[in-house]
Parts: structure tokens; sequence; C-alpha cells
């Protein structure tokens, strides 16, 4: 497993995850209708930052970096990530958070914090929860799931400075 700085070459790998997870409707917040243009922008150009995890030569994962408020809030970042199905159970998640948190602090960062962790993602909250973060607000029926409706989400919170 290799994780790195995403390069132009990933943009269609990086789509097709992008796609893969978004149009299912049930972990992020984008439009599940959201094209190609406009989700690489979101996920290469409007982050500090974006990776790429390779797994035995496939684009196996991705994540961003990027501060979670302006200014006076710009110690706390924010990432996302997404794992296409083929990879799930292979450590991809785990290895990128644990990745993001080193980079994080590389960067100058102090905390990172989840906006809207769906509380039906029940593998996420539980990684997450694993490494550290803690629920520290839940947002009742923040996301609109494809398939069950209006469910809370969470906002997690880890402190990364020593």
């Amino acid at each position: 497993m290799n994780i790195r700085a995403a390069i132009p070459e990933d943009r269609e790998a990086i789509w097709a995850i992008f796609h893969e997870i978004v149009s299912r409707g049930d972990t992020y917040a984008f439009d599940p209708a959201t094209g190609r243009e406009e989700a690489l922008d979101l996920w290469l150009h409007k982050p500090l930052a974006t990776y790429a995890c390779e797994l035995d030569g496939r684009l196996a994962g991705t994540y961003y970096l990027k501060p979670n408020q302006p200014a006076l809030g710009a110690h706390v970042c924010n990432c996302g990530y997404m794992v296409p199905a083929w990879a799930w159970g292979r450590g991809i998640a785990t290895a990128m958070c644990r990745h993001s948190q080193l980079e994080a602090v590389r960067l100058g960062f102090k905390a990172m914090q989840f906006n809207l962790v769906v509380s039906t993602n029940a593998r996420a909250v539980r990684l997450w929860l694993r490494l550290g973060f803690d629920i520290v607000g839940t947002l009742p029926r923040a996301f609109d799931h494809s398939d069950l409706g209006l469910v809370d989400a969470y906002v997690m919170y880890k402190w990364l400075a020593t």
C-alpha cells in the first residue's frame, strides 16, 4: 500500500471512486448526481491537499485535507475519505486516516474534525472511534439518507497536537 499526493493522472480513478460513493446517497452530503468536473473540483482543487492510496497497482482510496474554518478556526482541519467497494476490508481507510493525521500535524494543524458522519455508516463510526475520535455532537435528522430518509449525523473530533 502506498499513500501519496494525488497527481493529475489520478483524476479518472478519483472520479470513478467519487461517483461510486456519492451516487449511493448514503454517506456523503454531496448531490448524488454531482457531475465529473464539479466532483473533481470539490475533491482535487478546493482542498489544501488531496491524496491517493495505491494497492496492487490500482487506486484503492483517496482523501482530502483542508482547514475546517477560516482564520481563527484554521488550526482545525477537516478530511474526507473514500474507498471503492472492491477495496473494503483491506485497511485502506485506517491507513489513510492515520496518514492524514500525520499530514495534518506536518501542515500545522492541531486538531481534526469530521462535520457530518452519518450515524448509519456504522463501519466509519466504529473506525473513527477506534482511531481516537470522539463524538462531540449529534445532529438530529441532519442527513437525508437515500434509503432510510432523515437520519442523525455526528460531529467527530480529535486533538492532534501534543
